[in-house]
């Protein structure tokens, strides 16, 4: 299951994965929001990052205006890596290098297309592990407080 959210500056690249994710038969969870009020980011952010973190979903995709406001949310939440992008590339690169669980993605930056296109090269990218796992894992060594810097 995937957790899906936004506030209203990501409302239409939501929605347009949400429409995919039908198309599909993909099962996610929409996180809201659902009009195009303005709302504060950090609330749907802070329930998507934590569904991810607490294993009720997969992974999650997070929208807003820019993706860079639910990214800072987002990676405060123990467990998730969330990366914001806005190219193939670095939607293939964040799942196969950083095995990143969030998604993020801005509807000022991207189309819809784009943002389905993103979604789902991040939902079909399996992370490599190897010389990429020593790095994620001084990723949660510095969440966890215990990073150690070896001369």
């Amino acid at each position: 299951m995937i957790a899906i959210g936004c506030d209203h500056g990501g409302l239409n690249i939501k929605n347009a994965v949400i429409d995919y994710f039908n198309e599909k038969g993909v099962a996610y969870r929409d996180f809201g929001c659902d009009s195009p009020q303005s709302v504060d980011y950090p609330i749907y952010a802070y329930q998507v990052a934590t569904a991810v973190a607490n294993g009720d979903a997969d992974c999650g995709i997070i929208c807003c205006g820019t993706g860079i406001g639910v990214s800072m949310v987002a990676n405060k939440v123990k467990g998730v890596r969330a990366a914001v992008v806005t190219d193939a590339f670095c939607a293939e690169m964040t799942r196969r290098h950083n095995d990143a669980n969030v998604l993020c993605m801005g509807g000022r930056v991207i189309d819809e297309s784009t943002a389905v296109k993103l979604a789902d090269i991040f939902l079909n990218t399996e992370y490599e592990g190897g010389r990429h796992a020593k790095r994620v894992q001084m990723i949660t060594d510095i969440e966890n407080g215990n990073f150690m810097i070896k001369s």
